[in-house]
């Protein structure tokens, strides 16, 4: 299903949002079958394993720049985190504050926006780093609650929907 677009969603409560389906349908030239796998494992972890689900979340904004990155033919490092990728993918974009013109209506509102994806992919990679899966944790370590998973995850999917949106939108705009 290569260049088919993938869909990504928002949980509420404990049921999945259309933002979920967003995702699937938005990710084009990323690997449907690990995208998919991604979002499910999110979807099965956010209730029972919320430290799955928030290191999931963050996987799925490093896939969705990964590949904007490769598809535009801009590399990156292994070794960059999270946030570097966001700021690369975003540059790419044009996402940065310096791209929007002054003249353009609520140019603040938007500029201040998009400075705040640095702070968010931060805040993932961080809620990850504390909470979620990849680091080993002493058994007496306590979690966060589904709520906390609830939104790590729907703020890594709406930013992953954003960016694959951009790319698609610009994509589109060049052929």
């Amino acid at each position: 299903v290569s260049g088919k677009p993938l869909f990504i969603g928002r949980f509420i409560g404990t049921s999945v949002s259309p933002g979920i389906k967003s995702v699937k349908e938005v990710l084009l030239g990323t690997d449907a079958t690990y995208i998919s796998q991604q979002i499910t494992r999110m979807e099965a972890a956010v209730n029972q394993d919320p430290e799955l689900a928030i290191g999931t979340a963050k996987e799925l904004v490093e896939t969705c720049c990964k590949s904007i990155l490769t598809e535009c033919n801009i590399g990156y490092s292994k070794g960059d985190d999270l946030p570097k990728l966001v700021k690369s993918t975003a540059q790419q974009l044009q996402l940065t504050p310096s791209d929007i013109p002054d003249k353009a209506k609520a140019s603040d509102t938007i500029k201040r926006l998009l400075s705040n994806l640095a702070s968010i992919t931060q805040s993932i990679a961080e809620l990850r780093n504390h909470y979620g899966t990849g680091h080993g944790r002493l058994g007496t370590n306590k979690g966060l609650q589904p709520r906390h998973a609830k939104l790590a995850v729907g703020t890594a999917s709406t930013l992953a929907v954003f960016l694959a949106e951009t790319h698609n939108l610009r994509k589109g705009n060049k052929g």
